[in-house]
């Protein structure tokens, strides 16, 4: 079709590119002023909940931070590990979906708390210093609490790939080896 066609439905082609362009302009924008609003607003309003459950004590803020960086990270990375192993599965890619879905959902205050610690914006800074005063230590053991889970999910991962590759190899072991003497019908 060229530009000048007619679609069955009654739209030229070029009307319909230029709406298509037009909600691709406007979701571009509606996504930029959502991301600015969310900026300004999400590393404060978390700093201020941290505060609340810290409320300035050590043992609390890092007792969370090892809570919420641990299960935060671990979580997902199983999550998404069982996304992986149940793509070619049947229905997985619906249930692979649905757990990288999970996985971020999951993540989410790590994800917010990290907003605070890399942001560079006026919020992220006015996070920092609410956590500084009113959640102590809880930063530092939110990063030990992702390294450990990390740690914990390599392990595990290395574990059952190991114990894969035994499986694998005790069975080609005990298979039947094929026979391989010459028959009449080789020389031929």
């Amino acid at each position: 079709m060229t530009s000048s066609e007619v679609r069955p439905d009654g739209q030229s082609s070029a009307s319909v590119w230029r709406n298509r362009i037009i909600g691709g302009v406007v979701l571009f924008v509606a996504l930029i002023v959502t991301y600015l609003i969310l900026a300004a607003f999400i590393p404060r309003w978390w700093a201020q909940r941290l505060a609340e459950m810290v409320n300035g004590s050590f043992a609390k803020g890092i007792g969370w931070g090892l809570l919420l960086g641990g299960m935060c990270t671990l979580v997902p990375l199983l999550l998404l590990l069982f996304a992986v192993l149940m793509w070619r599965k049947r229905a997985g890619k619906f249930l692979a979906g649905a757990a990288a879905v999970l996985a971020v959902l999951v993540a989410i205050p790590n994800l917010m708390t990290l907003t605070i610690v890399l942001g560079g914006n006026n919020a992220a800074h006015a996070g920092e210093r609410i956590l500084d005063v009113d959640a102590p230590a809880f930063r530092g053991a939110c990063l030990v609490g992702a390294v450990l889970a990390v740690l914990f999910f390599l392990g595990a991962v290395y574990l059952a790939t190991r114990r894969g590759m035994r499986r694998r190899k005790a069975a080609s072991a005990t298979a039947p080896t094929p026979d391989t003497t010459p028959t009449h019908h080789d020389h031929l």
